[in-house]
Order: structure tokens, then C-alpha cells, then sequence
């Protein structure tokens, strides 16, 4: 008997044309979603009702809702590392309990945001003085991934919900020194804040740029008691580290080994988010959050959101063979949401192995990357239109916008008009090339093929809950993706071999005699001998 992945593959070798399956009556109705601000149409995939049915049932014969229900109880979901993968569990209000292994969890959690707030408060309204007494100016966050894209991304989304009085917050990651030289030169050491953020508080990146930092206030202070005191805030699941680094108790920050970096925005990692946009805010991007992991874990899967994304993502990868994705925010405030999705999902998916340890035998992640729409239709949409590659797409965008504007509103709202119409546009001529075109194309290099797939998600607004929302979405939709290929999502093996081999490299040019491979040892010469 057919297995639904042999149905699957079979189905997959169908000449579909975009064209022709818009010729079906209801096809939009069947092939879009709403969930209360997202609207999610997927009918521009080159998929038919056979196609979404056997998805469907894959998800089903794949135990996804019992392994949603792993995660969401924090069962041990990340093998390789003997963990839980609690992410969902720093979105659940307070007043609802999660306990696991006799700890409830959502204590701990909501202990650790009452002192997020506190903090960010106090920074907030000039009572967290420096160690000169001057109030707090500027607040630079130094993390590296899930500690930096998260807040970063957030706080560049959000920045209209901001007042004048918030401090500034910059935020630093790179380990070259480029970011923090280019940014002390107009800071004071009187008035900045550093948040050390960093899980295992044992990145090389994360802590080569604190002790920059440090050694600058220093200039200032004498005292590095009052340096740490007023200074320097760490967060961490590294408690000891952190007392070892000189940070008191009562400027550490607490995470825990159930939160992932890529999934952590949400726990005080998000602290840079609190001080610039205040609590209320920061638990309004909570809200929007556990409000899709509502819908995830309760919605039938043809109705669910994240789910079929998921089955959407694992049809064009691993059946279709197309094995690039790009993300196309119609909105420069969602510039820096596809990096951050480039991490949620080739860091979490981006493996070849299945769960115990097998090589897997189709094509997992495929190759993501993005900008916002406008900047991407004069830069890579060349490729998207005439280009060899099969690349599948998510057009985004915010459907009201201006509407609230103080100063030249019509304007305004007139450019939202003209992005939202190419970001529709875009889509169309993407799926029915030169079909969806009222001239004709008089030669092949004007040739539009068309039947390059794509979904659109509009989101009645941007705010603080619509983002967490489409934040959430992804990171199920990364899940289940995951599940389908029978992954560990959770772990990231592959980049710890390049930062054991970054050391025995940086002992080599300092001075240790190890020889490596002929090119290495070439550029280590040049170095040395600079």
C-alpha cells in the first residue's frame, strides 16, 4: 500500500500551472485563512485540493498534534540536549499555570518580567542613576543571535510606539570591535547602561565586546564595584558566571536551559524592549503571541494557521525541490524580520540528520533570506521573474497605516497605497507571469514565466500585538515543519565546530606553533608577518 509521502512525491511530479489552477471556482476561498488580524492566502502555491488534503493527512500520520502537545507541557522535545523547548511558556499570562517536573514554570517566568519591569521602569523615569548620578541616556545592548535580532528587529518594527523621554537603545554584536568603536565615540560613560545578554554568559562575541565596554568605563571609574553597580545589567541562565564577571545580584536577569537564544526575545532578553517601548507595551507583544499558541495548539489543522505555513514550507522544499525562500516585508519597519526568520528557521531546521541520528534522505530548510519589498524589486526580483531558480516567497504587509498620521497624512497614506499595490502586484505577475500582463512581450528577454509560488499575510495594523502574533506564527510554522522532517529544531551542533576551531585559529596567532591545512598556515603567515 502507498505510503501519503509516496502519494506525495507522485503528486509532486504533476505539471501545475498557476494559470490554470485559478481557473477553479472557490480556490481562494478554499486556499486562505483569518485568524483575528492576519489574513493569511496561500492559493498562489502550486498546490490543488489533493495536494492540501495528503499534507494534511501527512501532519496527521506524523503525530503533530500529539508532538504540540509535547511542547506545550514540556516534555524533553530537544533529545540531543535532554531539554524542554519552553518558549510558548513565556507568552502565558498571568494567572495560568504550567507546571513541569513539580515547578511551575509560569512562577518563575512571571518573577523574571515583574523585575524586567521594575528595571526598565526605574531606567525609564530617571530613578536608575549612574555611578556620577546623572540619569540613564543610553542603553546598549551587547548579544549575539537570538539575544540581538529579537530586540533589535522588535525595536526597529515598533519605534513609533516610543516616546521622547525612553532612553536611546543601541545594540552591538559584532566581535571585530567595529560597532562598539563606532559608537562609544558619542556616547558618556555618565549616562550609559550595557545589558550583557547571553545564555551560556561563555559566547566569545557577547563577552570580547563587554570587556570593550567595561575597560571604557573604566576611563571614568575608578571603582569597578560602581562600574558593575550602575553600569552593567547581565542576563543569563549562567548565574554563577555572572557573579564570577563581576555583575551583582541585583542587576542579573534570569533564563533558564528550556529557552532556546533564537526563541528567547520574549523572556528578559526583551529587556532593551521594555526600556524603549515601557512594560505595557513589551506585554502587549506577549499577548499577540500567546495568542496565536492558542490557535496553534487548538485549531483544526486545515483552519490553523502555523500549519499549514509549515506544510506549505515542507511542500515546496522537500517535494517541489525548491530550495530557496525570500521574505518580502511591504513595510521598512519589518526591515530586519527577515534576518531574524533567517535564524528561527535555517538555524532550527538547517540539519541532515533526523532525531536518533539518521541522514534523512530529502531536502530540509531551504536557503531563506530577504529585504523589504521596494529596496528587493530593484535588487533580487530580477532573478524571482527571469532567473533559472525555483524560489518560493512571503509577501507581507500591514493593510491600514497613516491613518492616525499628524503631518501630511494624505501623502502618507498615498505611499502606503502604492506599496501595498506593489506588494499585490509583485505577487500576480510572480504566479501568472506574463498572463497577469495586458501587453504582450515582443521578445524573450521581456518573457515572464510565472508559476513561481507565493503566499501573502496582511495584518490589519503593526503594533506591539500584531507582531507577536506574526513572530509566533513563524516559530510554529518552524515546528512543524520539523516535525514533518522528523528534526530536532531545538538544537544548533553546527556552529559549535567552528567556534572550536575559531580558538585553536586565535592561540595560532598569538603565538602557538600548531600547523593546520597549507591554506590556513598561508594566511596565518601573512598575518603574523604583518
Amino acid at each position: 500500500m502507498m505510503t501519503i509521502w509516496e502519494e506525495l512525491e507522485i503528486l509532486a511530479t504533476e505539471n501545475r500551472s498557476l494559470n490554470d489552477l485559478f481557473k477553479t471556482k472557490g480556490r481562494c476561498q478554499k486556499f486562505s485563512l483569518n485568524y483575528e488580524v492576519l489574513f493569511y492566502d496561500f492559493s498562489k502555491q502550486l498546490i490543488d485540493e489533493s495536494v492540501f488534503e495528503s499534507l494534511l493527512s501527512l501532519a496527521e500520520e506524523r503525530n503533530l498534534k500529539g508532538q504540540i502537545k509535547e511542547l506545550y507541557r514540556g516534555d524533553k522535545v530537544n533529545i540531543s540536549e535532554d531539554r524542554a523547548a519552553l518558549h510558548t511558556a513565556l507568552r502565558i499570562p498571568s494567572g495560568k499555570s504550567l507546571v513541569v517536573d513539580g515547578v511551575d514554570i509560569t512562577a518563575a517566568v512571571h518573577g523574571s518580567l515583574n523585575k524586567v519591569a521594575l528595571i526598565s521602569e526605574r531606567i525609564r523615569q530617571k530613578i536608575w542613576r549612574g555611578a556620577s548620578g546623572k540619569p540613564i541616556t543610553d542603553v546598549v545592548n551587547i548579544g549575539v543571535g537570538g539575544s540581538d535580532l529579537g530586540p533589535l528587529m522588535t525595536l526597529k518594527a515598533l519605534e513609533e510606539f516610543t516616546d521622547q523621554e525612553s532612553p536611546r537603545v543601541h545594540f552591538i554584536s559584532n566581535m571585530d570591535g567595529t560597532q562598539l568603536q563606532q559608537l562609544l565615540g558619542g556616547l558618556s560613560q555618565e549616562s550609559t547602561l550595557f545589558i550583557i545578554s547571553s545564555k551560556s554568559f561563555g559566547t566569545a562575541d557577547t563577552l570580547s565586546n563587554a570587556a570593550t565596554a567595561i575597560s571604557w568605563l573604566k576611563v571614568c571609574y575608578e571603582s569597578e564595584r560602581l562600574v558593575f553597580k550602575n553600569h552593567i545589567i547581565g542576563v543569563s541562565a549562567a548565574h554563577e558566571k555572572m557573579l564570577a564577571f563581576g555583575i551583582p545580584e541585583q542587576n542579573q536577569l534570569e533564563l533558564w536551559d528550556w529557552v532556546g537564544g533564537r526563541f528567547s526575545m520574549w523572556s528578559a532578553i526583551g529587556l532593551a524592549i521594555a526600556i524603549k517601548l515601557g512594560m505595557k507595551q513589551f506585554r502587549e507583544l506577549l499577548s499577540g503571541a500567546h495568542s496565536m499558541d492558542e490557535h496553534f495548539y487548538h485549531a483544526d489543522f486545515e483552519k490553523n494557521l502555523p500549519v499549514v505555513m509549515g506544510l506549505i514550507g515542507v511542500w515546496n522544499s522537500t517535494f517541489l525541490d525548491i530550495n530557496a525562500h525570500t521574505v518580502l516585508p511591504y513595510d521598512g519597519r519589518l526591515k530586519f524580520f527577515p534576518d531574524y526568520l533567517m535564524q528561527l528557521e535555517m538555524e532550527s531546521n538547517g540539519k541532515s540528520v533526523n532525531r536518533v541520528g539518521k541522514k534523512v534522505s530529502f531536502d530540509t530548510a531551504p536557503v531563506m533570506w530577504g529585504d523589504v519589498g521596494s529596496n528587493a524589486q530593484h535588487a533580487f526580483y530580477q532573478l524571482l521573474h527571469q532567473g533559472t531558480q525555483r524560489v518560493s516567497c512571503d509577501f507581507i504587509a500591514p493593510i491600514k497605516r497613516y491613518d492616525q498620521a499628524a503631518q501630511v497624512k494624505v501623502e502618507l497614506e498615498s505611499q502606503h497605497q502604492m506599496a501595498l499595490a506593489n506588494c499585490l502586484a509583485q505577487s500576480r505577475v510572480l504566479a501568472f507571469g506574463n498572463h497577469a500582463l495586458e501587453f504582450a512581450q515582443d521578445a524573450a528577454h521581456k518573457n515572464y514565466r510565472g508559476n513561481q509560488p507565493s503566499s501573502t499575510l496582511l495584518m490589519q495594523r503593526l503594533s506591539p500585538y500584531s507582531l507577536g502574533m506574526l513572530i509566533a506564527a513563524y516559530e510554529h510554522k518552524t515546528f512543524v515543519m520539523s516535525v514533518i522532517w522528523d528534526i530536532n529544531p531545538f538544537d544548533q551542533w553546527g556552529v559549535e565546530g567552528g567556534k572550536v576551531m575559531a580558538g585553536e585559529v586565535l592561540s595560532a596567532i598569538k603565538g602557538d606553533t600548531q600547523q593546520f591545512d597549507c591554506s590556513t598556515n598561508t594566511m596565518l603567515n601573512l598575518i603574523k608577518n604583518a
